[in-house]
């Protein structure tokens, strides 16, 4: 089995359900999406050097954190 298991989208109530017998990290997800696009798109551009990659700047988080 597993020792950790890492989501971005739990139910509260699951956290209860793994009772201690496995470790949960919830990163939300669009933070885990953030950094994967990154990747998957060097990826790409490195296996199909001929076709055109756009990678988006465009911030569609739709939580906004305040200090």
């Amino acid at each position: 089995g597993a020792d950790v298991f890492i989501t971005s989208d739990i139910k509260y109530h699951d956290f209860f359900q793994a009772d201690n017998n496995i470790t949960i990290i919830d990163i939300g997800h669009y933070e885990g999406e953030q950094f994967t696009k990154d990747l998957i798109y060097e990826y790409l551009s490195k296996k199909f050097l001929n076709i055109a990659l756009h990678l988006s700047n465009e911030n569609t988080n739709p939580i906004n954190y305040y200090n």
